[in-house]
């Protein structure tokens, strides 16, 4: 299934700026914040109490960070290229230079693990992460996750 129920079009950025985890985590969380009116700090902050259990960096060069927010209506995803890869304390010790950001509902539950599941099959197929590396545009990085089958990519 794709991600067009997680990932809305204006919350693809093609060329974060970002030289640190922090910086890029703040970044994510600033760009959430204006898109679903929340305050940046409380993202961020449930970003970092999320990274203290263990790096969202799942290895190939991508990372998933996430966490739950409470009064928030539905599950909000992000996804970042970022202009260099950045240490972010990978499981394979590699940097990261495509970030996947996920928000949950408080109760949302098995709802935000199958979506981390599906993100992360996503990502991990190699020919998905090669098209959204050399994929410059914003409009052309939301058709590729919107239109590739997580499914397919196990």
């Amino acid at each position: 299934m794709p991600l067009a129920d997680l990932v809305a079009r204006e919350a693809v950025f093609p060329s974060l700026r970002a030289s640190s985890k922090k910086q890029a985590l703040q970044e994510l969380a600033q760009h959430a914040a204006t898109l679903l009116g929340r305050d940046a700090r409380e993202i961020f902050e449930t970003l970092l109490q999320r990274e203290r259990l263990g790096s969202t960096g799942v290895g190939n060069g991508i990372a998933i960070p996430h966490g739950k927010l409470p009064k928030l209506d539905k599950l909000f995803g992000a996804f970042a290229r970022l202009e260099k890869p950045i240490d972010f304390e990978a499981l394979d010790g590699e940097p990261v230079d495509l970030v996947f950001l996920l928000l949950a509902p408080e109760a949302a539950g098995a709802d935000h693990l199958k979506s981390l599941a599906r993100i992360a099959r996503m990502l991990r197929d190699p020919a998905t992460a090669d098209k959204l590396r050399g994929t410059r545009e914003a409009a052309d990085i939301y058709a590729l996750l919107t239109t590739t089958p997580a499914s397919d990519a196990a």
